[in-house]
């Protein structure tokens, strides 16, 4: 805000400059009043005129009485002899010609109100008072100290392991000795990578607020520029900042954008990004080196990296930020749920179970719109209720109250949703049921969500096959009972088949064709790695392959036949009770599949809320709870 006043000074000097200058140059004469030319003839017949002036086509002259007065004069023949004959003085001067000076302002001055107005914008757009036009190549890094970030290590959970490795760097720049009285050095650098969500900047921004030192932070695409060669001028600049105020810790967040492998670009825009990895890599670790400066950088994809940038003596150190555990993630809900009045039913150990596979960010949208949905019901707290609604919105979207499904398309999906809640309940290796639903989410018509006891890190072969089984389960329902085939278990098909094709091509699970990859993933760097697959496998193999993939899905397809034709009576219980109630949980589940009439739902908690707005609808009753797993 200062540096725009400033500037809006400084133009309005220059503007009141060459205002003064232009007036300099300029005739200035004092104020006369203007005349008709027939009057001015009529006047000097009568000889109230004393005295003209005739320049060019201009007449300025005096009155007997002393006033001044101008005209315009035509091309008159007459009018020097009448002036004569009246006797009025006649003085003649030539058309004066513009000075030199004057000359080339006049010719000059729209160019330059150009240029001044180009300069403007161009401090505008490049930072204003730090080198206006001439700034591309100064840092776009903005130091931060402790007034400007209050987050530590306190408002960090669920990567306990990634704390504990960059505590070291703030213990190292609080007490050096510590350290090298041993012959140890501070990492040049640390890399931290991980899923999307995880933390990686916020427990950068928590190691600025627990260092007390210079924080320079900034994004990898702020480095490239339209310009060459300005995202290596401002590497430099950065790290002539940073060694100025050493020590202290440069932090680069998606250093992706900057930092890709190196040759994989057909010139133009990437030998730039190129040109700026190169001084990265040299400010990092070259001849000169950057002591007392730790480079911390964020990326998700770190196998799109230079192999230069990942060597000891640049990142030193790799710090893995994970996806939370359970203990992790009741943790994290745990510190998101300080910030609002939670009520005394809400389990954070019961949500942090629900929730496998949540990234921190995940978490905290969760937290957020619990509160959302309570705030919508006129709670005066968050309840339990708000947190699973808020969980099922999150997994699946909003639920569809506007689509109206025709009596038989909701007893096909309550058949589909049962059969694979009947198998995968009666499977030994699969995850427990949790609830069923033939409520349209997103995309679904229905769903059922299996809930794993425990965080699982790999699936075993019996585990897969039984996981083929349940997703056949929806299929295989509308056939027996309904006697027709519907789209609605196509993505259940391609989930299946793609999970056969990975146990025999990826993870040597066929006893045909062993413990071998059939296709080879190649990385392309310019495309991001992953993209294409090259085949070196003959096509006598890859028949075998496909014989393989068959065979799996045709033994887990009638199993799953199999186990529904067994326990009709309960697929029929199941739909009946999904017709009736729309959403059964994991206790109606085992009542019904126990040969017992499903019991009541549970009531749905209003909790202590507040009296609608006057003229406001009363409060709306919360939807009932669907979760993703397997779509129907």
């Amino acid at each position: 805000m200062n540096n725009m006043f400033k500037n809006i000074a400084i133009w309005l000097v220059v503007a009141l400059v060459l205002m003064t200058v232009f007036n300099q140059f300029s005739n200035h004469q004092v104020a006369q009043s203007q005349m008709d030319y027939s009057q001015f003839i009529e006047e000097v017949k009568q000889g109230q005129i004393a005295k003209v002036v005739v320049e060019n086509h201009v007449i300025k002259g005096v009155k007997n009485d002393g006033k001044r007065f101008s005209t315009y004069a035509p091309s008159d023949p007459w009018m020097v002899s009448d002036l004569l004959k009246n006797g009025v003085a006649i003085e003649a001067k030539p058309e004066e010609e513009p000075s030199f000076l004057m000359s080339i302002f006049i010719s000059w001055f729209p160019m330059l109100l150009l240029i001044g107005v180009w300069v403007f914008f161009m401090r505008q757009m490049q930072g204003g008072g730090k080198g206006g036009a001439f700034s591309f190549g100064k840092s776009k890094a903005r130091m931060l100290d402790e007034s400007t970030n209050q987050i530590t290590f306190a408002d960090v959970a669920g990567c306990d392991e990634a704390k504990e490795e960059v505590a070291e760097l703030v213990d190292f720049l609080r007490d050096p000795s510590k350290f090298q009285k041993l012959g140890g050095r501070v990492p040049r650098g640390v890399l931290m990578a991980g899923s999307p969500g995880t933390g990686k900047t916020l427990l950068a921004k928590a190691i600025a607020g627990e260092a007390k030192v210079p924080f320079f932070s900034i994004s990898g695409s702020d480095f490239v520029e339209m310009f060459v060669g300005v995202g290596a001028a401002r590497v430099r600049d950065m790290f002539d900042q940073a060694k100025k105020h050493a020590p202290c810790i440069i932090f680069i967040d998606e250093i992706d954008a900057v930092g890709r492998q190196r040759g994989a670009g057909m010139g133009g825009g990437n030998d730039e990004r190129e040109q700026t990895l190169n001084q990265l890599l040299v400010e990092m670790d070259g001849f000169e080196g950057s002591a007392g400066v730790i480079v911390i950088a964020a990326t998700n994809r770190p196998d799109v990296l230079d192999p230069a940038l990942l060597r000891p003596g640049r990142f030193d150190r790799q710090v893995v930020v994970p996806l939370p555990d359970i203990r992790g993630r009741e943790q994290i809900l745990l510190v998101h749920m300080r910030k609002i009045p939670s009520a005394p039913d809400v389990r954070a150990d019961i949500l942090a179970r629900g929730t496998p596979g949540f990234s921190g960010a995940d978490l905290a949208n969760l937290v957020n719109e619990a509160a959302l949905f309570a705030a919508r019901s006129n709670k005066r707290l968050v309840e339990m209720d708000d947190f699973e609604r808020a969980k099922d919105k999150i997994m699946m979207g909003a639920e569809r109250k506007n689509m109206v499904m025709p009596e038989e398309e909701r007893r096909n999906t309550a058949y589909h949703e049962s059969g694979h809640a009947v198998v995968a309940y009666l499977l030994d290796k699969t995850d427990p049921v949790h609830k069923v639903t033939i409520i349209p989410r997103g995309r679904a018509l229905g769903l059922t969500m299996q809930l794993p006891t425990e965080d699982r890190y790999s699936m075993d072969r019996a585990q897969l096959l039984q996981n083929i089984s349940v997703l056949f389960g929806g299929r295989i329902a509308e056939e027996v009972f309904m006697n027709h085939m519907t789209t609605g278990a196509s993505n259940d098909f391609e989930r299946a088949t793609d999970m056969a094709r990975r146990m025999v091509t990826q993870w040597g699970m066929s006893p045909a064709l062993g413990p071998m990859v059939y296709g080879e993933n190649e990385g392309e760097v310019f495309l991001g790695r992953s993209v294409t697959t090259h085949k070196n496998v003959s096509e006598a193999t890859m028949q075998k392959v496909d014989g393989e993939i068959r065979r799996i899905i045709d033994e887990q397809y009638a199993l799953a036949r199999k186990i529904l034709e067994e326990n009709r009576d309960k697929v029929e219980a199941m739909a009946k009770a999904l017709l009736d109630m729309e959403t059964i949980d994991s206790d109606q589940i085992k009542d019904i599949m126990d040969g017992l009439p499903p019991r009541e739902p549970k009531p749905v908690s209003t909790g202590s809320a507040m009296p609608p707005p006057q003229g406001g609808a009363p409060t709306p009753k919360p939807a009932p709870v669907v979760t993703p797993a397997t779509e129907a």
